[in-house]
């Protein structure tokens, strides 16, 4: 996700409008959990400064912060000392879903299990590792991934766990839940559960993705309870200043205090608070940091430029140029996949 993650965390990210997890964590309070941790590592007092103790959107939250890299495991037995219920929901923090959480709840609660995993089911699934369930949706094995995967269904990236199994990980080092804390657990005959879910679902784990997610929850496909506006083509956030003849299309989403010139098309585009397009520029799927600056005549196609970059006039960036924090293009150049 770099350049966008110099300058802040990828869970904090403008995702539609708001930092992604707002949009998490509005699920979470739709669902009935009030008691949330927020287990953070690069730029912790980001997610304080934000949230605070999350009154303002209506939760209780805590913070723990790894000291130092700690795994999908080790991070979970990280927050061990703070929980307060028998039953624990674990959530990855780049992870766009509509999975019915209170659904997946009553289905743990159902099984008696000791950890359910929400598994979703994808078109090519040799990218992921692979989990097989039998007909009562009990967890049969965890595939690394393959050429010829036995099942579409992977991990999703949210898990619930009965209390004492998080209090069985090893504290103080490094854990992999895939490979080590749920293999181990199947190996002993411990209630593993799938809980298959085929709504939407999407790991904003690159700049193209994460542009897809922000399109997609503009538009109302992705489900959220946070959009600082109505679904539509375009959101264009209080501040902003859009030109009367300029285009917002396919989900494009406009930051506080931004402004976008005359004549200029953005398509399925973010582009970040106080940032500046200038007028005749075209814009696709790309994302404009904060600050950012497009001089007059500024081509973007699947492109991304950092915070407080300046593109000077009539340059054109790529498929996948991505331009880093601060840096200043002069005029007239065509940069393909490239970092600048």
């Amino acid at each position: 996700m770099r350049p966008l993650t110099v300058t802040t965390p990828k869970p904090m990210l403008p995702t539609a409008g708001v930092p992604f997890l707002e949009h998490l964590l509005s699920r979470v309070r739709e669902a009935g959990i009030g008691h949330v941790i927020l287990s953070t590592s690069y730029k912790p007092e980001v997610f304080r400064s934000h949230f605070g103790d999350g009154s303002q959107v209506g939760l209780d939250i805590e913070y723990v912060t790894e000291e130092v890299p700690l795994g999908t495991g080790g991070g979970i037995r990280n927050v061990a000392d703070l929980l307060r219920a028998q039953s624990v929901m674990i959530f990855n923090g780049d992870v766009l879903s509509g999975l019915d959480l209170r659904a997946m709840i009553a289905s743990h609660e159902r099984h008696d299990a000791a950890v359910t995993l929400h598994l979703t089911r994808v078109e090519d699934p040799r990218a992921f590792g692979s989990v097989p369930t039998g007909e009562s949706g009990r967890v049969q094995d965890f595939l690394e991934k393959s050429p010829n995967p036995v099942t579409d269904q992977i991990n999703a990236g949210c898990y619930l766990f009965r209390r004492e199994i998080v209090e069985e990980i090893p504290a103080g080092r490094a854990v992999s839940v895939e490979r080590e804390t749920f293999p181990a657990l199947l190996e002993r005959g411990a209630a593993v559960y799938g809980h298959v879910d085929s709504t939407y679902w999407l790991d904003l784990g690159t700049p193209k993705a994460f542009v897809q997610g922000c399109r997609d929850l503009v538009r109302g496909i992705a489900p959220t309870f946070a959009l600082p506006g109505p679904t539509g083509e375009a959101l264009v956030l209080p501040g902003a200043e859009v030109a009367p003849d300029a285009e917002l299309s396919d989900g494009t989403t406009v930051g506080r205090g931004a402004r976008i010139g005359s004549s200029s098309r953005l398509r399925g585009c973010v582009v970040f608070d106080d940032a500046r397009v200038g007028a005749n520029c075209r814009l696709e799927h790309s994302v404009v940091g904060r600050g950012a600056v497009l001089s007059d005549g500024v081509v973007l196609v699947d492109a991304v430029v950092g915070d407080g970059a300046v593109i000077g006039p009539r340059n054109e960036l790529i498929g996948g140029t991505r331009v880093w924090p601060g840096v200043e293009l002069g005029a007239c150049a065509i940069r393909f996949s490239t970092d600048a």
